[in-house]
């Protein structure tokens, strides 16, 4: 466990009058790797990266039981403030950029959390990774392109230098070229920064080319876990989501 940045052991999470979204659900972040949580639309993906981040109490959910650890403290209950400060970032579906507020105002929210002597470098290296967003640093985050928000929304989540990154559905409502150029980013962040990832992902083709291991999540449970190999060569995953019998069905159409 030591070797792990994130440590979630038997997590059941509910919600009022709806019962439990997660049941038992135990998986592992380790130190400088980066790790996908794959499912379907109701799976109990956000549920667990509100569970981690702090963010339950905001959506009425609660911990009925389990363990969450982040480099080997526990972090069950903490909210969401203490959370950044220990070394955890996110970037949450839908990105939530401040839309009222330029490019280099959002990035200083992030960075609100560093000493003043820190800001400068560390704004300068999300430049350096997003030069895209250098280029609008004075404009209002609000008239940028989807992809151009996504990259502010996790620069804003780096520029605090996380040892923990987690990323909710990165690739939702985004043209599949940019997406992959995004994920080129995070693995420049993995290897230079030694940063640790969780990315919540529905395109499990693509989060699994990027990620050393995967664990997939059906209705609150895990259901299978291994290296991004693994997952990826297994048929059931093939036929539920890597698109197996479309192409398979495609193929003998073909032929």
């Amino acid at each position: 466990m030591m070797n792990n940045m994130l440590d979630i052991e038997g997590l059941s999470v509910g919600y009022a009058r709806k019962g439990l979204a997660l049941e038992e659900v135990s998986l592992s972040v380790p130190k400088g790797r980066i790790v996908a949580l794959l499912g379907a639309n109701g799976a109990g993906k956000t549920t667990l990266i509100r569970a981690v981040s702090g963010l339950l109490d905001l959506h009425h959910g609660h911990i009925d039981s389990g363990k969450i650890n982040l480099d080997g403290q526990s972090i069950l209950g903490l909210p969401s403030h203490r959370l950044v400060r220990m070394g955890m970032g996110q970037v949450p579906e839908g990105r939530l950029v401040f839309k009222q507020l330029t490019v280099e105002d959002n990035l200083k929210v992030g960075a609100a959390i560093l000493p003043r002597s820190q800001v400068a470098d560390r704004m300068d290296a999300v430049y350096t990774l997003f030069p895209r967003l250098l280029e609008r640093k004075n404009s209002a985050a609000g008239w940028l392109s989807g992809g151009e928000q996504q990259m502010l929304a996790l620069g804003r989540a780096l520029v605090g230098s996380p040892r923990l990154l987690l990323v909710d559905e990165l690739s939702l409502g985004l043209a599949p070229l940019i997406v992959k150029s995004i994920y080129e980013q995070l693995r420049v962040v993995g290897d230079t920064l030694g940063t640790s990832m969780l990315i919540v992902e529905q395109n499990a083709k693509l989060a699994l080319e990027f990620a050393s291991s995967a664990y997939i999540l059906n209705s609150g449970r895990i259901v299978l876990s291994g290296s991004a190999q693994e997952i990826a060569a297994s048929g059931a995953v093939k036929e539920s989501y890597l698109g197996g019998k479309q192409e398979a069905a495609a193929g003998q159409e073909k032929s």
